[in-house]
């Protein structure tokens, strides 16, 4: 237990050093119980934004039902309408998480996402955000096909994900395939060279003979 103790605070030291460098985003100091943190955009003055969120760092082989319940509760308990549940990396999700990013539970928004996701989440439900301020937490509630559109955009950027790794693996894999053939012509070459080089030698020691 203190193992993974020591995990979970290294995790969330690493994720405040890296939000703090969002342009245009707060983050709370450690809280000391209901979340690790209170995440928001902020005016030009600095100060924090409606809705605050709130995070939960996790870095465990896979994220649980309990996690995201927990998460429902401490949001319920610092009244705040959206809590992000951030895993350390895209494999601790389950395949029911990566299919439902963006839910709702016990009037709770939730946000399920990665240190990696996390800006690019945030750029794409800062329009909702914008609307949730102007017209209160209960805007997503009185429009169920914008929620709706939300959780197809997190799932059609999945898929764009899926295939920009699918062409990088196909991108390192030619690389590595051009470098080989590249090695083997230059070995031929030099090979051939050589023998083009040995052959005045060979021509020369031939006419000696026939000289004889």
């Amino acid at each position: 237990m203190a193992k993974v103790a020591r995990v979970g605070k290294r995790e969330e030291l690493a994720f405040a050093d890296e939000a703090r460098t969002w342009a245009g985003i707060c983050l709370s100091e450690k809280l000391s119980r209901n979340g690790d943190f209170i995440l928001a955009y902020r005016d030009l003055s600095g100060a924090p934004l409606e809705p605050k969120m709130l995070i939960d760092c996790k870095d465990k082989l896979s994220i649980s039902e309990i996690d995201i319940s927990k998460l429902v509760r401490d949001a319920q308990e610092r009244q705040i309408s959206v809590g992000v549940l951030v895993a350390k990396d895209e494999s601790q999700l389950r395949q029911v998480d990566t299919d439902c990013r963006w839910d709702r539970k016990e009037n709770v928004w939730i946000l399920r996402t990665t240190r990696q996701w996390l800006p690019r989440d945030l750029d794409v439900l800062k329009p909702l955000f914008e609307r949730m301020r102007i017209q209160g937490s209960d805007f997503l509630d009185k429009n169920v096909a914008l929620a709706d559109e939300v959780r197809r955009t997190f799932a059609d950027l999945a898929r764009i994900e899926a295939e920009l790794k699918k062409a990088s693996k196909a991108i390192i894999c030619a690389s590595g395939s051009l470098t080989k053939y590249r090695s083997r012509l230059q070995s031929l070459c030099n090979g051939t060279a050589q023998k083009i080089a040995s052959q005045p030698e060979m021509d020369d020691l031939s006419l000696a003979k026939a000289g004889d």
